[in-house]
């Protein structure tokens, strides 16, 4: 099937009572066990709502198997502790989500794993591999900058050195980039934002090869970040309009970054789609749209990035990201407000930068929102 026909009819669970065909809700944490091999329990993340939902992003991602989180946070946790021991070491890229930044740097040091922040680039993290290196950390397109890395590169990198390669793929979605094509081995998502889309759900997954997902599974469960059946059920009808919701909101955020790149009121305009983005060419190579996500910083010395959030009136400032909805943020405050302002310093993130997700709304009105904002 093309991924169009995934969306609406991979995964999904029979209703063998109404004949409806929508995946039923149970809702039930308590399972009989008697005569039964494997009793359902969701926390050990085998109940039919989980299991259909896995299928259905396993379908799209083009992987064996994989687990629901109830954040994305969960699952990069949950991922990254299933593979790492004391004595241990990763390599993260230096510009991805803040949470996995703050995480890493909370926590780490506490467990005895170290690790090291590198730069956008696979011969980057191929310097800073060590005898110990266990795992390759990487996100494309990175949030908030924009940054892209070559998937192909970075995969062949661990392959010679015997890592393991985990990437955080929320931006692009499997409808715009599939990494594990490319090599990647395992592919996470916070399902929260494109995912889910319409802004009301939290979630995460993770998905790879039945191996590894197993070893995942069995590190989760003593976390405790499964997903509630209602919330599965509602994931799983939010990824049958996957496709037409990135393509149409991918569609509209390449037009607001040419009309942005081409005004005096924005300074740099971050968007993989725009010919002189750094990215450019790899993002081509390795994506089927540039995303709907950008970033810019304001070039009016008179207006801030609070003021001029203030006086849009369509788009919204707010926390996340990825919904029908255009919002936008400013990341300091936002998804890196956890971390140093040393680090966002490092990585180039500025209290004058600003995020913008873009969404379903008419293109038209949404430019006017922006240009009458900055004027």
């Amino acid at each position: 099937m093309h991924i169009d026909t995934k969306c609406v009819h991979s995964g999904g669970g029979t209703d063998t009572i109404t004949g409806g065909v929508n995946t039923p809700i149970f809702p039930s944490s308590a399972h009989e066990y008697l005569d039964v091999e494997d009793a359902a329990y969701p926390r050990y993340f085998n109940t039919l709502n989980q299991k259909v939902l896995v299928q259905k992003i396993c379908e799209l991602e083009g992987a064996e198997d994989g687990i629901v989180f109830s954040s994305g946070m969960a699952a990069i946790s949950s991922v990254l502790l299933a593979f790492l021991k004391s004595g241990d070491h990763v390599v993260l890229q230096d510009e991805i989500y803040g949470g996995s930044h703050a995480f890493v740097d909370m926590f780490f040091d506490r467990f005895g794993i170290s690790y090291s922040f590198v730069a956008t680039n696979a011969e980057a993290i191929e310097a800073a591999i060590r005898p110990e290196t266990k795992v390759i950390f990487i996100e494309t397109p990175t949030n908030p900058l924009l940054g892209i890395i070559d998937i192909r590169a970075v995969a062949d990198v661990a392959k010679r050195n015997d890592c393991l390669t985990v990437i955080d793929n929320t931006f692009a979605t499997p409808i715009l980039q599939n990494p594990i094509e490319y090599g990647i081995d395992i592919v996470v998502h916070s399902g929260t934002k494109y995912f889910g889309g319409h802004s009301d759900l939290s979630a995460g997954a993770a998905v790879c090869s039945t191996n590894l997902a197993s070893r995942i599974r069995k590190t989760a469960l003593n976390f405790g970040g499964n997903l509630n059946a209602l919330t599965c059920y509602l994931l799983e009808r939010s990824l049958k309009t996957l496709a037409i919701r990135v393509r149409q909101q991918t569609d509209n955020a390449s037009r607001i970054a040419r009309f942005l790149d081409g005004q005096a009121a924005f300074g740099k305009v971050n968007y993989p789609g725009l010919p002189d983005h750094p990215g450019h060419d790899i993002a081509r190579s390795q994506m089927n749209g540039f995303g709907a996500m950008l970033s810019f910083d304001l070039n009016t010395p008179d207006l801030t990035a609070d003021a001029f959030m203030r006086r849009l009136k369509l788009i919204k400032p707010a926390v996340s990201l990825g919904g029908i909805e255009t919002t936008i943020c400013d990341p300091a405050r936002t998804s890196h407000v956890k971390v140093s302002a040393e680090v966002r310093a490092r990585q180039g993130i500025t209290d004058n930068l600003l995020r913008l997700s873009v969404g379903i709304e008419d293109i038209d009105d949404l430019i006017e929102d922006v240009k009458q904002a900055s004027e």
